[in-house]
C-alpha cells in the first residue's frame, strides 16, 4: 500500500480540494498520512495570494522533495498556475487550477511510468469542477465549496488571473452534498468559495446565494451554517432577509474591508465606499444585535501616509470589529497597484501590521467580555487531557475544564477571558 501526505496552503477552498483528494485516494486504497511523515507521495495545494504565500509554497515543495527524494511530488493550485513557465525542479506532477480531480489518476500513471506530468492550460478554467465530499476527516465542521473564481480585479490582487471567472456548483448538487454530510454526523457546515457571495450569478435567477442559504436552512439535522467570507457588495437585501429569518445561520460573518479609508479603497478599486460598508454593518447589527463581524485589512498599501494609517485605526475602532486579519501589502507582478506611486518601505509595513494587530486584540477581548456571565452553546471540537474546547455560533473559542463528548452541543456559562480563549463552566 502506497502512502500519501497532504498539505493545503492558503484559503478554505484549497482545504476543501485537499479533503476531496484524501477521500478519493483513500477509496482507492492509499494510506493517508501526515505531511510531516515519510510518504511515497506528497500533494501540496499551493497559494499565491502574497509574496509570503509564494515563498511558503516553494518551501513546502522543497521540504517534501528533501524528506523523500524518491517520492512522487504533486504540486497543484494557484502558485503553479501563476508560475506555469517556471515549474520548480523536483516536481513530478504539476496541475494548476483546472482538472484537479485528475490527480489520483495521474498519480497512478506516474507510479507506472515514472515520467514527469505537467498538465497545464494556457487559460484559467471557465467551468466549475465538481467535487463532492461525504466526510471531512478530523473536523466537526465541514467545508463545502460552492463557488470558484473572481471577477473583481482589485488593483492589488492576482487571484482573478489564476482562478478564472466566477462559476458555481449546481444548486441541487450543493444541497445533496450537505445532506450527505449531515447524514454522516456533521452538524455545522462552512460555505466557501473564492467569492462565496457571488454564488449563482452564472446560474438561474432562482439559484442565487440567498436562495441557496434559504434552502440549506430547511435541511433537517443541520444545526449551523457558517459563511467563510463574503464581500460587502454581495450582502444584498435578500441575503439580509434570510439571515434575519433563519437562526441556523450563525452570529458570525467575515466581511473583508481591505482598507478603512476612502482614499485607499479607491486606489484598491474595491466595489464599495467606506460609507456603504458602514451602512451594511449597521443593517447587520440591527437584525443581529451581538453578531461577530470580522474582517481582512491590508496595511502599507501604496500611498498610505501616516495620517491615513491613523485614520484607518480610528475607523476600525469605530466600526468595532470583533477581529481583524491584518496583511501587509504584497507586490504582485502584473497587478495595477505595482504601477502606483509612493510604495511603502517594508519596515514601515511591518510596524503598521504590529500596531493594527494590537488594535485587533483589544477589539477581540472587548467583544469576548460582552458575553462574560452569559450562557452560550458550544459545539465540542477537541477533547484532550480532561480539557474540552469548541466554538459558539459567533466563534468564541471556549475552553471547559471537563471532558465532554466530541461533536456534541453543550450549554456553557462563560466566566472569564483567557485570551485567545473564553473560559466556560458546565452547570452540574
Amino acid at each position: 500500500m502506497k502512502s500519501v501526505g497532504f498539505l493545503s496552503l492558503g484559503c478554505k477552498v484549497n482545504a476543501y480540494e485537499i479533503e476531496y483528494l484524501k477521500e478519493e485516494l483513500s477509496r482507492r486504497g492509499y494510506e493517508i498520512k501526515d505531511f510531516e511523515d515519510k510518504c511515497d507521495c506528497y500533494i501540496i495545494n499551493t497559494c499565491t495570494v502574497t509574496n509570503t504565500a509564494d515563498t511558503k509554497s516553494s518551501k513546502m515543495i522543497r521540504r517534501a522533495i528533501k524528506e523523500n527524494p524518491d517520492a512522487c511530488i504533486v504540486a497543484i493550485g494557484c502558485f503553479i498556475e501563476a508560475n506555469k513557465k517556471n515549474i520548480l525542479p523536483g516536481i513530478d506532477i504539476a496541475i494548476g487550477n483546472k482538472d484537479k480531480k485528475k490527480v489520483p489518476d495521474l498519480i497512478e500513471e506516474y507510479f507506472k511510468t515514472k515520467k514527469q506530468i505537467i498538465d497545464l492550460y494556457e487559460n484559467a478554467p471557465e467551468t466549475f469542477e465538481d467535487m463532492e465530499l461525504t466526510n471531512f476527516l478530523g473536523r466537526t465542521r465541514a467545508f463545502v465549496k460552492i463557488e470558484d473564481g473572481c471577477e473583481n480585479f482589485c488593483s492589488y490582487c492576482i487571484i482573478p488571473y489564476v482562478r478564472g471567472k466566477v462559476r458555481s456548483k449546481m444548486f441541487i448538487t450543493v444541497l445533496n452534498e450537505v445532506k450527505d454530510l449531515v447524514k454522516n454526523g456533521y452538524k455545522e457546515i462552512v460555505l466557501t468559495g473564492i467569492h462565496t457571495g457571488a454564488y449563482g450569478t452564472d446560474l438561474g435567477e432562482n439559484e442565487s446565494f440567498a436562495h441557496l442559504l434559504e434552502a440549506l436552512c430547511k435541511i433537517d439535522g443541520l444545526e449551523r451554517i457558517r459563511i467563510s467570507s463574503i464581500d460587502p457588495n454581495e450582502i444584498n437585501d435578500n441575503v439580509l432577509r434570510v439571515i434575519e429569518e433563519n437562526s441556523k445561520i450563525v452570529d458570525h460573518i467575515h466581511i473583508p474591508i481591505q482598507s478603512s479609508t476612502e482614499e485607499i479603497l479607491e486606489s484598491m478599486e474595491r466595489k464599495y465606499t467606506l460609507k456603504e460598508y458602514e451602512e451594511l454593518i449597521n443593517k447587520l447589527r440591527n437584525i443581529r444585535k451581538d453578531i461577530s463581524i470580522t474582517t481582512d485589512l491590508i496595511v502599507g498599501f501604496p500611498g498610505e501616509t501616516e495620517e491615513l494609517f491613523n485614520k484607518s485605526i480610528e475607523e476600525v475602532k469605530k466600526i468595532n470589529f470583533s477581529k481583524i486579519h491584518v496583511f501587509p501589502y504584497s507586490e504582485r507582478k502584473g497587478t495595477k497597484s505595482m504601477l502606483l506611486p509612493n510604495h511603502i518601505d517594508n519596515a514601515v509595513k511591518k510596524e503598521r501590521s504590529r500596531q493594527m494587530l494590537e488594535v485587533s486584540k483589544e477589539l477581540e477581548i472587548s467583544y469576548f467580555n460582552k458575553f462574560i456571565g452569559k450562557e452560550v452553546e458550544i459545539l465540542v471540537e477537541n477533547v484532550k487531557d480532561g480539557i474540552s474546547n469548541g466554538h459558539t455560533g459567533n466563534y468564541l473559542n471556549v475552553k471547559v475544564d471537563k471532558e465532554l463528548e466530541h461533536n456534541k452541543f453543550y450549554k456553557v456559562n462563560l466566566v472569564k477571558v483567557d485570551y485567545p480563549y473564553v473560559i466556560g463552566e458546565i452547570n452540574e
